[in-house]
């Protein structure tokens, strides 16, 4: 049986280290053999997993965008640009950006660059059904309210960022072709982000690029599911095709992530049709999780998922 293989993000302790080797080590020492690269990762502390790869002490499957974390800002976030930004010289450093990331992450033997693709600018109402979730309020009528303002605004406001998202894809493209290498749009927690789930299908329908693919967040999609906005399974189901990967984190409803597998409510032997598919696993905890608990979720998921693949 072929090993059932899950990464973890260097996202969890890339803040409390500056050398790359020791970074590595800690994750190797928790049981991973594999990472992702996270937008944190600065660049002193490139050298080290460089020289780790060289060896070949650990794969590096995916890398975040913007990573190594660019030198225009202080701290590393991956929304420093975005494609869909509605300022064309934001536009133009995130194309300059991610191009940057595509050819490191090349460079380092991954496959797969997950970016976040940017916001409606519109007032934030996924928030506010969150806060009213947290009141008990969940589909009440000033729930559904809110929400019908949610649904109505992003439709009016969105378009010109969409055509600004596909506009920026184009321009990639070619990085992307040259260095062979797959551009992930991340599904993100609040619906103002860009592309939601049917805008997610028609882009990767209109490219037809195996380059151009589906980063699914286990828990922002739940977290969706959770407002009451998309049906998760249904959406895995319609996406799983074109998915290149998977950030896996548990969820306490309604938006509490980022928890260890078990220790949320996502029922994931549901989903373990999805997270056996030929696709990069990536777990993907804050930096304040025990390295006990990343171990025990890392168990978890290989006893719900990996046994009989």
């Amino acid at each position: 049986m072929e090993k059932f293989h899950i990464a973890l993000t260097t996202r969890w302790n890339a803040e409390r280290h500056t050398r790359g080797e020791d970074m590595i080590e800690e994750i190797l020492e928790t049981g991973f053999d594999r990472v992702e690269l996270g937008y944190d990762t600065s660049l002193d502390l490139v050298p080290g997993v460089q020289e780790m790869v060289r060896r070949n002490e650990v794969n590096v499957e995916s890398v975040h965008n913007y990573c190594p974390v660019p030198i225009v800002t202080q701290r590393g976030h991956p929304e420093i640009f975005t494609l869909a930004d509605p300022d064309s010289r934001v536009r133009e450093l995130a194309v300059k950006h991610t191009s940057r990331t595509i050819r490191f992450a090349a460079g380092i033997g991954a496959r797969i660059v997950v970016t976040h693709c940017g916001n409606v600018r519109m007032p934030r109402y996924s928030r506010s059904l969150v806060d009213l979730c947290e009141q008990g309020q969940r589909f009440t009528p000033e729930y559904e309210k809110t929400k019908l303002k949610l649904l109505s605004t992003r439709e009016k406001k969105s378009r010109r960022q969409l055509q600004y998202l596909y506009q920026g894809l184009e321009q990639l493209l070619p990085v992307l072709i040259e260095n062979n290498m797959v551009l992930a749009m991340e599904n993100l927690p609040d619906w103002e982000a860009i592309p939601v789930e049917t805008e997610m299908e028609q882009i990767i329908r209109d490219f037809s690029s195996q380059h151009i693919k589906y980063w699914h967040d286990i828990g922002h999609a739940q977290i969706r599911e959770n407002l009451g906005l998309i049906n998760h399974e249904r959406w895995l189901e319609r996406l799983h095709s074109d998915m290149a990967g998977m950030h896996i984190h548990d969820v306490m409803p309604p938006r509490q992530d980022h928890l260890m597998p078990s220790e949320g409510k996502i029922e994931f032997p549901r989903l373990k049709r999805f997270g056996t598919l030929n696709i990069v696993r990536v777990i993907e905890p804050t930096p304040e999780t025990t390295r006990e608990d990343i171990q025990r979720g890392h168990r978890y998921i290989n006893e719900v998922w990996g046994k009989g693949k």
